[in-house]
């Protein structure tokens, strides 16, 4: 048994659309836009899905964000755990037209795992703990 004071909170996304990019966390994985607001003159949506929530923001002034390339140092993904058919979950999102980096495969004998783009070159991994 984990025993901590510290209870996960959300995942913050810098997004050069903001808005586009809730709408995908809606339309592709279910989320729900919890309010649209802007903080330090960037827009920002937050995105609510059971157990997590995605802060995505703009670029404010007097930032500049770059293109991911590839590996960089940080955070790498962030998952999510996906509690209903796996596959079946992965073939709905195929029919939404998501791009898979990691089709579904036994990553472990109890662990399924596969890997999704979202858009911002943000990866996602889905997960199932058998």
């Amino acid at each position: 048994m984990i025993v901590s004071n510290l209870v996960f909170d959300h995942v913050h996304l810098i997004s050069k659309d903001p808005k586009l990019t809730a709408v995908w966390y809606v339309e592709k994985l279910g989320g729900k836009v919890l309010y649209n607001s802007e903080f330090g003159g960037a827009p920002q949506v937050v995105v609510g899905f059971s157990g997590a929530t995605l802060i995505i923001r703009g670029q404010r002034k007097g930032e500049t964000a770059a293109e991911k390339k590839g590996l960089q140092w940080g955070t790498d993904h962030f998952g999510f755990r996906v509690d209903a058919d796996f596959d079946a979950f992965c073939s709905d999102l195929k029919n939404k037209g998501v791009n898979f980096s990691l089709e579904p495969m036994d990553f472990t004998p109890t662990i399924r795992i596969a890997f999704i783009d979202a858009p911002d070159g943000v990866s996602i991994e889905l997960l199932q703990r058998k």
